[in-house]
C-alpha cells in the first residue's frame, strides 16, 4: 500500500498536465494559435477580469455606417484559453437597403462560422447587437474593404465581382484601394 501511495504522489510531481485554475493572457507578448502565454499570477489584477467598453457608443459616422467594439482576448485577457469572446455591433440608421427578416428586441439570430453575412439597420433608431464568438480572437473581415481597399488589379476584381472597370475604380477610390 505504501508503494502505491508513493507511486501516486510521484506521478503527481511529474505530471505533464499544465492545467491551471485560470490563465490570464499576457497580451504584451505574441499571440499563438492557442492564445497568449499566461501572465504570472503575481501580476494578475482585477482589471484583467473586467471590460467596460461595451457600454460606450461607437463611431458610426463612417462609410459603412457601423462600429464594432471588440471584447476579445486582447481587450479582456481573462478570456485567454476559454475559447469565447464577445463584442458590440452598432449600425447607424439608413446604412443600406436590403430585404430580409426583421428582428425584434430580444430575438436571436445564429450565423454559422465562416458564413458570409451582413447586418443592416432598416429601422428609424440606432441598432445595437451584442455578439458572441466561439474564439477568443475571432477574425472580422468587412467584404467591401476586402474587395476594394487593396492593391489588387482592377481587372482581377472585375473578374470576381462581375462589375465593370468604372464601378471597380469608383469603389476603390472611395475605399482607399489602388490598382
Amino acid at each position: 500500500m505504501k508503494l502505491i501511495c508513493a507511486l501516486f504522489l510521484f506521478s503527481l510531481l511529474f505530471s505533464s498536465t499544465y492545467a491551471l485554475d485560470f490563465c490570464v493572457g499576457d497580451v504584451k507578448g505574441p499571440e499563438s494559435p492557442t492564445g497568449y502565454l499566461c501572465k504570472p499570477s503575481a501580476k494578475v489584477t482585477v482589471d484583467d477580469f473586467v471590460f467596460t467598453g461595451l457600454g460606450i457608443a461607437g463611431n458610426t459616422s463612417n462609410i459603412i455606417k457601423a462600429a464594432v467594439t471588440p471584447a476579445f482576448s486582447a481587450q479582456l485577457p481573462d478570456l485567454n484559453g476559454l475559447g469565447i469572446s464577445i463584442g458590440r455591433l452598432e449600425i447607424a440608421m439608413g446604412a443600406n437597403t436590403v430585404y430580409l427578416q426583421t428582428l425584434k428586441k430580444g430575438d436571436v439570430m445564429i450565423f454559422p462560422q465562416g458564413l458570409l453575412h451582413f447586418q443592416l439597420n432598416a429601422g428609424g433608431t440606432p441598432a445595437i447587437a451584442y455578439v458572441s464568438f466561439s474564439d477568443p480572437s475571432p477574425g472580422l473581415q468587412i467584404l467591401d474593404f476586402a474587395l476594394f481597399a487593396n492593391n489588387l488589379s482592377s481587372a482581377l476584381v472585375e473578374t470576381t465581382t462581375f462589375l465593370d472597370d468604372a464601378q471597380v475604380k469608383k469603389l476603390k477610390s472611395v475605399l482607399g484601394g489602388t490598382g
